[in-house]
């Protein structure tokens, strides 16, 4: 974990950067797959959605949670990525639920920096990584 300044413009730059969005999306979709049948089914997709404690966390620190309330919210973020309803998901609904989220969370943070506690893996994170090796390139030039 890192504590990071980031903006909307930032989650937006890196998503339309295809190369580095997709490679992430594609990275993080195949460590979750772990049956590698190109596939998220609920058990493993839960497993990524129990990670981010949503619920389970106030501003950090740990609140009992209703487990049935805690289980219709992961039931509902499981369906917003299966788009076709079909019990699974693939890499297109991953990516495309994905981009969806992040372009929504660049939209409500808007463009004033904000400080941010972020895991390294998370794709927040990726996203201040390509922004300051790009200014770290502008520099260099």
């Amino acid at each position: 974990m890192s504590v990071e300044l980031l903006d909307g413009g930032i989650i937006l730059s890196f998503i339309e950067d295809d190369e580095a969005f997709t490679g992430s999306v594609e990275n993080r979709f195949a460590y979750l797959d772990t049956n590698h049948d190109g596939l998220l089914s609920y058990p493993e997709m839960l497993k990524e959605l129990q990670s981010l404690r949503m619920i389970e966390t106030h501003f950090g620190i740990d609140v009992k949670a209703d487990p049935e309330e805690i289980s219709r919210v992961y039931d509902s973020l499981f369906l917003q990525f299966d788009r076709d309803s079909n019990g699974s998901i693939n890499l297109e609904e991953f990516k495309a639920e994905t981009k969806r989220m992040m372009v929504d969370m660049a939209n409500d943070l808007g463009f004033l920096p904000v400080q941010m506690i972020l895991d390294e893996d998370s794709f927040l994170k990726k996203a201040v990584d390509r922004e300051f090796m790009k200014l770290q390139s502008d520099v260099s030039t």
